[in-house]
């Protein structure tokens, strides 16, 4: 297991620009203002939804078979943010209704079209959370 402790730094609400691509928006608020640790809250609608969908089993993503080009609420939209690479990482996960309330979920990826989205960004403070590769399950997980 891992284990560490933070304390709650600042918090951020935003409104999203309509249009715009759901992941880059929040990926941007945390580049900008260099959240190196933090837990992410959305609410909304979206216009078109991208998700990923982990292949446990050739330990990839898969992305081109999960895409829906029509209005959906935001039911939970919920992440945390950590270092890959050396910078700011949002790990997002998305679940949206249709008009009928049947609900889809996943990894959110770049092309998701905002429609209106309000979010909220809890920085925490304590030691930089740091992504790798890990062994076992070939993800990027906290190290």
């Amino acid at each position: 297991m891992y284990l560490k402790q933070y304390e709650n730094g600042r918090t951020y609400i935003a409104k999203l620009n309509y249009q715009s691509d759901l992941l880059e928006e929040i990926n941007k608020i945390c580049l900008d203002e260099n959240i190196k640790a933090g837990w992410i809250n959305a609410i909304g609608a979206v216009s078109s939804l991208k998700l990923g969908f982990y292949n446990q089993e050739t330990k990839e993503y898969v992305y081109t078979t999960y895409a829906y080009d029509e209005a959906m609420e935001i039911v939970s939209c919920t992440g945390n943010v950590s270092i890959k690479d050396g910078k700011p990482f949002c790990h997002i996960h998305i679940t949206a209704a249709d008009k009928k309330g049947k609900c889809i979920g996943g990894h959110l990826v770049g092309g998701t079209a905002v429609f209106a989205g309000e979010v909220i960004i809890q920085e925490l403070l304590g030691e930089d959370l740091i992504r790798d590769t890990d062994e076992e399950t070939g993800l990027s997980l906290w190290q």
